[in-house]
């Protein structure tokens, strides 16, 4: 199976975008869907209070579901059941929960509340999703586990330490999907395991993680815990930066390329077998951090990576049909650009981020910096203390308003490509965290010069 990673802690797209894209992953060589849903799921009952004021509602959430089925891609829901649940722990309503009382990266496994609310929270996700045969538990960074007070209590009672405490959480979860959902399947990122040891392994479901830096030696160790399948996770976007806003495309394919190399390997571990690989999109390093690259943004190098998969490597088969694909003339790998208008879902946009990342900062801080007559004769005290020759003031001023006028344009063209993808919190985010730094500069100085 082919995977591609929807993370929805950040820039969720609108349903009616996910049915321009859902086709093209088909298209492109996917096979299924991981939903990292976060606070996009309608969450109703107690646990409202997870929801984004953005959520998606029931009917968006079946709505998915039948794109994903009348485009053959199989709907994996992902719901973090260890670590990441910054959108759970930073309600006042659930602080208790935290393994250590200041931060909300990850649950207490000792207080009996955490496995009770995990239960209502993958029952309303399973209950919407029964035409899914798996579903993903996260359980990746479990940060500041063994911290807190009822965990070093645990250690010293239990003479255990924390791998022994991360795998009595993870089977107590494992044990309520089985016990509650007959047939459903379980994927976990790996990377608490791998200081884990063998013997204590056994019996354990894993995922093998995008950021596995030598898998070698972590795929006999779960080979000799008795592990019949192993899934692995690459990564199309998201993992070169939590403030990235290009998509590095030699970076993401080379991760493929290295991928390709550990499935071939593999047959030498038999009887542990690869069951599918996870192409991750992150959107958010957490909860709490800015925005990395856009989903349209990210479709080039999604395009390239499953073709690779697909074909076994970058060939040429594989770069004529990403070119047939997206509407594209040429992808030049090592620049990360490509040439050609484009004919794929959010090309507009991939298009105005490119003059964003290329140009208006550069733009702008070049007239401002380096135009003489603006140092000279219109410094900030001059506007502080609004004074100015008028003469020297002209030399410059038809350029500044013409380039305010040309950036504010491109702009208002720019947020309504974005509100028709984007919720209005992503839009506002985006346009704070890109645009505005460096455009209001120019706007502050317009103001003063009229």
């Amino acid at each position: 199976m082919r995977l591609v990673h929807l993370d929805l802690k950040g820039a969720a797209p609108k349903v009616s975008y996910l049915e321009e894209v859902f086709p093209l992953l088909s298209q492109l060589g996917a096979n299924g869907i991981l939903i990292e849903y976060e606070d996009m799921f309608p969450f109703k009952g107690e646990l409202e209070t997870l929801r984004s004021p953005y959520a998606y509602s029931e009917e968006d959430i079946e709505r998915i579901q039948q794109l994903a089925e009348q485009h053959k891609l199989e709907v994996v829901p992902l719901v973090q059941t260890f670590g990441h649940v910054e959108f759970i722990l930073k309600h006042k309503k659930y602080q208790h929960l935290r393994e250590v009382e200041r931060f909300p990266n990850s649950f207490n496994p000792h207080v009996p509340n955490t496995l009770t609310l995990l239960k209502s929270i993958l029952a309303q996700v399973i209950e919407k999703h029964r035409r899914s045969s798996w579903i993903h538990i996260g359980a990746d960074e479990v940060f500041h586990l063994g911290e807190g007070t009822d965990s070093k209590n645990w250690m010293s009672r239990n003479k255990g330490d924390v791998g022994t405490m991360y795998l009595r959480h993870i089977k107590e979860v494992l044990g309520f999907l089985t016990a509650q959902y007959w047939g459903l399947r379980a994927l976990m990122w790996d990377d608490m395991l791998r200081k884990i040891s063998v013997g204590a392994l056994r019996g354990t479901v894993a995922l093998v993680a995008r950021a596995c830096p030598a898998p070698g030696p972590f795929l006999t160790k779960y080979a000799e815990s008795g592990f019949e399948a192993v899934w692995f996770a690459s990564a199309f976007k998201g993992t070169t930066g939590p403030a990235q806003t290009w998509t590095p495309l030699s970076y993401h394919l080379k991760n493929h390329l290295s991928w390709l190399k550990v499935m071939q390997a593999l047959p030498q571990l038999a009887p542990l077998r690869f069951q599918g690989i996870v192409l991750t999109g992150w959107q958010r390093y957490d909860h709490y951090s800015v925005l990395c690259e856009l989903l349209p943004v990210g479709i080039p190098s999604l395009a390239i990576c499953l073709q690779t998969l697909v074909n076994g490597g970058f060939t040429e088969e594989a770069k004529r049909k990403v070119l047939d694909v997206l509407g594209l003339e040429s992808v030049q790998l090592e620049q990360s650009t490509c040439e050609g208008r484009g004919a794929f879902p959010g090309v507009e946009i991939y298009h105005m981020v490119e003059q964003v990342n290329g140009h208006l900062k550069e733009n702008i801080l070049k007239t401002l910096e380096e135009e003489s007559a603006i140092r000279g004769w219109f410094s900030p005290y001059h506007r502080k203390h609004r004074f100015g020759n008028p003469r020297n003031m002209e030399s410059f001023g038809s350029k500044v308003l013409k380039l305010h006028e040309d950036w504010e344009s491109f702009v208002r063209d720019l947020r309504a490509q974005l509100e028709r993808v984007y919720f209005p919190d992503t839009v506002e985010e985006w346009m704070e965290e890109n645009v505005n730094p460096y455009l209001d500069q120019l706007r502050d100085l317009v103001r003063d010069y009229r």
